[in-house]
């Protein structure tokens, strides 16, 4: 007989954004390296169906699944920390229980019965959580929100009542919360978490485990105040204090002895935990042999969490070459307005994903620059875009190159909206998302780069190359190197005879993780470090130090 799957809810208290997707990824790298295996899920209290019609200045990325789906940022963590891939079932919302819910009574599967929030949204998330579970060891469900959020009371009432009734041993809480140390005193403060946890427990839920937010490691007698007025065993306090990269927090954790604490408390045996590859991750990000700056060309620079998933493949790939990456975040407006100087001193620029006129300028010039001064460039799914309309401009002579996403009239649409959404106004899930394959021309650079003649990707765009322009580019020098089996869809370009110069239709920023990093990452990187390095012995040959 099968044992039955565990499950860990893990919750917020206090304030938001206190790090409870890392927490829940770290708690899942944990039970991976004791063998077990896991799967991750999200639960959003918000009432959209899907983040992907939210502003990123307002939700941050969206990350992409394999299957299609639009979801929160924190799967990304949830896929860099363990080997889950996750899917459309990993990430619930409100908008889409109560539109489940809905349906339901519109169907008349309630038979006439009145449509309440106890039982029928509760027994809707429980019901998600128990198709998320299946097939795994220990399900870790991530709840959305702050305890006393108004709209999270239902997702909070929903696990209460699961946890009655899987049984006491089959499922845990784990509350993240803030213990703040006020500098000015000196002092380390407990009642934001002993509110918290009071809030909690008047909802019913007693955390077994404290997640204790901190700048500072917290000291035996703060751990044992905390367990006293919190009701939880002081093994079971945990301090998760700044750290150096996020993927020292499974280290922390561990140290602290979390996992021994949540296999006890569910009743799991294991010989060990080994993470001895997760060791050599941050053994190697924390002793880079040298740095290498990166220009990023963004819309969204003033909120790094629009570019979570990229931030971190940046770091695989800096990993991959045993370097650390310093980057120049650059808004693509301030590049139109101050020019190309803006990027000077840079050894790879990056132009990622975006929707929108606002800053398109800024993108070409980013391109015509890298171009020009055989800086290495990687263009992903708006930056490929633009980079294919830089060129067709200034290097091809199409003058009236364009894309109708912000010019509905042009006389040369280069990039125009994908033909399978022509008439399609809606916004929500109607664009060309998740998985498709791609097949490379043999020693083109994506070919040298993946290693591989057929890849498979993640993308998500509403716009796409227009393939009657493709002879006229490629006369010019322009490669479209990636194309789908189908031939339906350009997916890479590159420039022949250029350094490092690639851009891609797709989001490979989604698939990278920090033991198996985004080969295209890794080969930007390593490129720029080239480019860098180059540089760098130029300049000494030209001036050379003078010796007394």
């Amino acid at each position: 007989m099968p044992r039955p799957t565990k499950y860990i809810f893990v919750t917020g208290g206090v304030v938001s954004s206190l790090g409870k997707g890392i927490a829940a990824a770290s708690i899942g790298c944990l039970l991976e390296g004791h063998g077990f295996r896991v799967g991750l899920m999200k639960c959003d209290p918000y009432l959209n169906v899907d983040p992907g019609t939210m502003s990123p200045y307002q939700h941050g990325e969206v990350f992409v699944t394999e299957d299609g789906a639009e979801t929160d940022l924190d799967l990304g963590h949830y896929e860099r920390f363990t080997h889950v891939t996750t899917s459309r079932k990993s990430n619930i919302t409100t908008g889409q229980i109560y539109g489940q819910v809905i349906q339901k009574e519109r169907r008349g599967d309630y038979l006439g019965r009145t449509v309440q929030v106890i039982p029928h949204i509760t027994d809707e998330i429980k019901a998600a959580i128990r198709e998320c579970g299946d097939g795994v060891d220990v399900l870790i469900v991530e709840i959305g929100g702050t305890v006393g959020d108004i709209e999270s009371l239902p997702f909070l009432e929903a696990i209460r009542q699961f946890r009655r009734d899987v049984g006491r041993d089959n499922a845990m809480f784990v509350h993240l919360a803030l213990v703040p140390f006020i500098k000015t005193a000196q002092e380390i403060k407990t009642k934001p978490t002993q509110h918290s946890v009071h809030e909690l427990r008047g909802i019913g839920i007693q955390p077994q485990a404290l997640l204790c937010r901190t700048e500072v490691d917290l000291p035996a007698d703060i751990k044992a105040k905390l367990a006293l007025f919190c009701d939880v065993p002081e093994e079971a306090v945990i301090s998760a204090q700044d750290v150096g990269t996020i993927y020292e927090v499974p280290l922390h954790f561990k140290s602290q002895g979390l996992d021994t604490f949540i296999l006890k408390t569910l009743g799991l045996t294991s010989p060990g935990c080994d993470l001895a590859h997760w060791e050599r991750i941050v053994s190697t990000i924390k002793n880079p042999k040298a740095e290498v700056e990166i220009a990023i060309i963004g819309k969204y620079v003033s909120y790094e969490d629009s570019y979570k998933s990229l931030n971190e493949a940046l770091t695989h790939g800096a990993l991959a070459n045993g370097v650390k990456l310093v980057r120049r975040w650059v808004e693509s407006e301030e590049l139109e307005a101050k020019g190309a100087s803006v990027l000077k001193g840079a050894s790879g620029i990056l132009v990622p994903g975006g929707f929108g006129s606002r800053g398109t300028g800024g993108m070409v010039m980013a391109a015509q620059y890298a171009r020009e001064s055989g800086t290495p460039f990687f263009g992903i799914c708006y930056g490929f875009q633009w980079a294919v309309v830089e060129y067709a401009r200034n290097v091809c002579g199409i003058s009236g190159a364009d894309s109708t996403e912000v010019n509905e009239n042009a006389e040369d649409r280069v990039i125009y909206k994908l033909q399978d959404l022509l008439g399609v106004e809606d916004m929500g899930g109607t664009m060309r998302l998740g998985s498709y394959p791609c097949e490379l021309d043999e020693g083109s650079l994506a070919h040298q780069v993946y290693g591989a003649r057929e890849i498979r990707e993640r993308h998500r765009h509403r716009y796409e190359f227009n393939q009657a322009y493709m002879a006229r580019l490629e006369a010019a020098g322009l490669k479209i190197s990636g194309k789908t089996p189908d031939g339906k869809f350009a997916e890479i370009a590159e420039i022949r005879n250029h350094p490092y110069f690639i851009a891609v239709q797709y989001h490979p920023e989604f698939k990278s993780r920090p033991w198996q990093p985004h080969p295209l990452f890794a080969g930007f990187v390593g490129a720029s470090y080239a480019r860098q390095a180059a540089v760098q012995a130029a300049t000494a040959a030209v001036s050379p130090s003078v010796v007394a």
